[in-house]
């Protein structure tokens, strides 16, 4: 299920970002001497927890229902997520006056379904799936007739999340890396498009759980993996590569690391007390992979993108628990 599979360039994304300008934040880029020395390299956090609706997915949601004409926006929107991208869809269908239904699995949290509905949106329940997602997103489509916005298998999701490390790399220019999370692909695409264009000397990287590493092992395989069920904390990673997004990754992108979930707890744990950041385990993952495969990234100059904090307060204890004291 897809709008389009032509990848979009460096050209699109610069368009996205004087397209939600007046809309978007931009965030800061924040730096933790503290996490630098545990580290052992110079970390620059892309503070995507701090976007509205609370997440990086509100640049591409933004960049794609602002694309719209006024006929397509008529028939209404419809999307699919596990809550951020829905949230943002949402928030974007209400600046420009549009009907906005997202399809969401039953499992979404309850602080990302609240956000969806208090931005005016109708959700449909589905069960957690993609073939389940996809079942129902297409059944919207056909009762509706309205404009699907998919959450990564979209060229202009896909440029809106680029403006991101666009923002980025202008604040702190001369990065060794960049790492972004790695679920459908969107954000990790969008990144990899964006620090090609600006300096082609630049490694992105994909920060996934190895609860949910299909994208790890598609690339691995060199054909996309399908019809897993992952088992994470991180519920922003559990979608599976687009046909859109799997070869800008394949062509784009120097490798994906993995780190399990008691990391990302650990890393989420660290942005909290080190720099009183509120992030979700999927925004923490790109740190618990840094600390995770300090080799690779000893010394260096590191972007990383924390993708959202959506985070149920009533949950932050029970993740926290899982950790001891000091872990």
């Amino acid at each position: 299920m897809t709008h389009d599979d032509t990848p979009p360039g460096f050209t699109d994304i610069l368009a996205a970002a004087a397209r939600i300008a007046p809309h978007a934040h931009a965030t800061p880029v924040l730096r933790s001497s503290a996490i630098d020395a545990i580290a052992g390299c110079e970390l620059h956090f892309k503070c995507e927890n701090l976007q509205r609706a609370g997440a990086f997915k509100f640049r591409g949601a933004c960049n794609a229902v602002f694309s719209l004409d006024d006929e397509a926006l008529a028939r209404g929107i419809v999307t699919q997520s596990s809550g951020n991208h829905g949230a943002a869809v949402a928030l974007a269908g209400r600046l420009r006056g549009a009907q906005v239904t997202v399809v969401a699995p039953r499992s979404t949290p309850k602080v990302k379904l609240a956000a969806i509905e208090g931005y005016g949106a109708r959700i449909v329940p589905c069960d957690t799936s993609q073939a389940a997602r996809d079942a129902a997103t297409a059944r919207v489509l056909a009762e509706t007739g309205g404009e699907l916005v998919h959450p990564f298998n979209d060229a202009r999701v896909v440029a809106g999340q680029g403006t991101a490390t666009l923002e980025l790399l202008s604040t702190a220019p001369g990065l060794d890396a960049v790492v972004a999370p790695v679920s459908g692909g969107g954000l990790l695409s969008g990144t990899a498009i964006a620090a090609r264009g600006m300096d082609a000397r630049i490694e992105v990287y994909g920060a996934e759980p190895t609860g949910a590493r299909d994208a790890h092992d598609s690339l691995a395989a060199g054909e996309r993996i399908t019809g897993r069920v992952p088992d994470t904390v991180c519920d922003g990673l559990r979608a599976e590569l687009g046909t859109l997004t799997f070869p800008i990754l394949r062509g784009h992108v120097h490798d994906i690391l993995l780190a399990d979930d008691a990391a990302a707890i650990n890393a989420m744990r660290l942005l909290w007390t080190r720099m009183k950041l509120v992030v979700e385990p999927s925004g923490a993952m790109p740190l618990a992979v840094v600390l995770a495969h300090r080799e690779r990234f000893a010394g260096r100059r590191v972007g990383i993108i924390l993708s959202g904090g959506n985070v149920d307060p009533d949950a932050l204890a029970a993740l926290f628990a899982v950790l001891e004291p000091g872990a």
